[in-house]
């Protein structure tokens, strides 16, 4: 196997992406999104971090801001992992028990 076989496997690819950022705090909403421009999509166990991100609105208000968002791509390896972990977490919330309660 060549090193860019191997690279794809364990290598992870950096990437920097414009991006919106909306954030609002009303009685109707509070929420905060990232929207990465270019359809840009994320994968399981890719990195995001959004540079100079606001933290805080006023209450009643919502905002919108560009800024630059650094997207670290997970390698082959990792992004198997990382889907193998989600599904075994996944399968934990089946094992619920529904049992009737004895009353006193």
């Amino acid at each position: 196997m060549g090193e860019g076989a191997v690279m794809a496997w364990i290598g992870k690819t950096v990437v920097e992406v414009p991006c919106t950022i909306e954030i609002e705090q009303t009685p109707e909403s509070l929420h905060a999104h990232v929207t990465l421009d270019g359809g840009f999509e994320i994968e399981p166990g890719d990195e995001v971090q959004v540079h100079d991100a606001p933290t805080e609105v006023p209450y009643g208000e919502r905002i919108t801001v560009r800024r630059t968002a650094t997207v670290t791509r997970a390698g082959r390896l990792e992004r198997a992992w990382t889907k193998l972990i989600a599904h075994l977490e996944l399968t934990e919330l089946y094992e619920v028990s529904f049992s009737e309660r004895r009353k006193l």
